[in-house]
This record gives C-alpha cells, structure tokens and sequence, in this order.
C-alpha cells in the first residue's frame, strides 16, 4: 500500500488570491493517498467559502479563532500530519500534477529518507516563469549538496520539498534565529540527520510578487538568519573550509543585494558594514551604490585582519 502523504497549506486572506491555485494544483495529483490541512490564520476573507468549494473527503479545513502568526500556521500543519511524509505548500505556490508521485517514486529507492527534493521554476503573478533551476547535485555528500545551492545548481524552497513527518516533528519543526529562514534550517537538519534524495526534474513553482512575507523583512534580521544557518552547516560538515567561504560568499552577495535598495544612503551604508561584519566579504561599487572610498575602507580592514 502506498504511504500517506501531508500536504500542508497554511493561508491568511488569500481567497482573492493564489490560494485556489495552490489547492487545486493539490488536487490534481496522479498520486492519491494524501492528507490536506488547510490551516486558515483567522482569515477576514472568504478562504472558508473557497475551500469548501472543494468536495474531497482529503481535505481537512481548520480555522484558528485568533491569528497565531506564520510560522506557528505552519508548524501547525505539522503537527497535525498523519502522513509519513509532509510537504509545506504556501498558499501562492503549486505543484506539478505527477510531484508526490516523482518524489514517492524516488522515496522507495531510499526509504525514510528525510529529505527528497526536485528541481524548481520561480514564476511571477501571472504565472509567467522568470526561472527554472534543476536540482543538480554531484553526489551523495552533504558537502556537496550545500555548495550546489552556493554555486546555483539548486534552489531552496518548501514548495519543491518533501520531509519525513515524524523525523521533523521531532526536531521541532520550523524555526530559526530571526524566524525567516525556518525551511533551511529544517532542510539542513533533515539531510544531516536522515539525508537526502535528490530529483533532478523540475515539478514545483514557487511566486515572487508583491505580497510576499519576504519584502517585509528586515535586511539585518535576513542577515543574522543566514549566519547563523551557515554556522548549522558548517557543523554538520565538520567544519568545512569550502562550506563557510562559499557560504560567506553567497550569503553576503544576497544581502549586499537587498541593502541596495534601501533609502537613504546613510542608512544603506551602515547595513553594507554590517553584512561585512558578519561575513567578511565585500563586493565592488560599480555593482553597488557605495562610495569607492568605503569600499577601500572594507578592503583595507580585510587585509589587516587577514595578517
């Protein structure tokens, strides 16, 4: 008998929005032993009306009489999965109708495994794809799996993730430093504790628009999550040396990225020296608005550090 599978769906005011998207994408799966949570954050829209729409035994509604937050929504999901697996979908992301199918397929090679991934394509509002990412990885090495996300030969995302339940439950499921980059942390765990299969194929969409958690967030609590999930990383390979100066790399490059955009400048420059601090790499001014004297500022505490 094919195992149970958990999707989760925690939403908050996206009846007008993805979410039907996302739950249909749910539906249409060629495999069929699921379990669907849709975990309603105490909307004040009709996502109730929207989600009853649907008549399939599968899917279980609960709604919370007062918001507890997203990530508590979505550790709510996991803690009332049944399944043996637990994919988290974010109410504007969707999966392919053949995903569960590919990755129990995959599951059976590698049996309680704690992580199997696919490929992944990035998509705007409308839908339209602004990229495709397979998931290559060369090789079973954890090593090896942290620096293709560095070297972009991977992406990271819960839409195009599938977690062994129990395992992840028992490891307290989603958190991290700043509670933004709770899906690394979680992946990082599960690979290192129970590792991983990988499928190259690319079955999953996550969407960048205007309305996600991601805008709102401070660049410095970006920064202090990411630092501290390279640290995780690093510990579970040891220590390694190629790890932390490709992570630094990756990270601070990520985070230079962000601060360009903040107004004003004065602001904009303090948060430059700040991801310096913490990742002890910097990056030219013609990529990003700083003046070249502060750049040769960095550079010259770099090489002092560095004797």
């Amino acid at each position: 008998m094919s195992k149970l599978v958990t999707i989760g769906i925690p939403t908050y005011n996206r009846a007008d929005g993805f979410l039907r998207q996302a739950l249909e994408s749910v539906l249409a799966q060629t495999y069929q032993n699921l379990e669907i949570i849709v975990s309603d954050n105490c909307s004040c829209d009709n996502t109730e009306e929207i989600v009853r729409q649907y008549d399939d035994p599968r899917v279980k509604y609960i709604r919370h009489e007062v918001n507890i937050g997203p990530l508590k929504n979505s550790n709510f999901c996991l803690n009332e999965a049944k399944g043996e697996y637990f994919l988290q979908l974010h109410d504007d992301d969707a999966i392919d109708p053949d995903f569960i199918e590919t990755c129990m397929k995959a599951e059976r090679a590698s049996p309680n495994v704690g992580v199997i991934r696919t490929g992944v394509r990035v998509v705007d509002a409308n839908g339209n794809v602004l990229h495709t990412h397979q998931n290559i990885v060369d090789g079973p090495l954890l090593k090896n799996f942290f620096l293709a996300w560095f070297e972009n030969k991977t992406s990271w995302y819960l839409c195009n993730t599938v977690f062994q339940t129990r395992g992840l439950q028992e490891g307290g499921g989603f958190h991290s430093k700043r509670h933004h980059v709770s899906d690394g942390v979680a992946i990082v765990y599960m690979a290192h504790k129970f590792g991983r299969t990988d499928v190259e194929d690319v079955k999953a969409s996550f969407r960048k628009h205007s309305e996600e958690i991601t805008f709102s967030v401070t660049v410095k609590d970006w920064c202090l999550d990411y630092h501290a999930l390279l640290d995780q990383m690093c510990a579970a390979t040891n220590n390694d040396k190629d790890v932390r100066k490709s992570g630094a790399i990756f990270f601070s490059k990520m985070n230079y990225h962000r601060a360009n955009a903040i107004v004003p400048s004065i602001k904009r420059v303090l948060t430059f020296f700040m991801i310096y601090r913490l990742f002890h790499y910097s990056y030219p001014p013609d990529a990003y608005i700083l003046p070249p004297v502060l750049w040769h500022a960095l550079r010259s505490i770099k090489r002092m550090g560095a004797k």
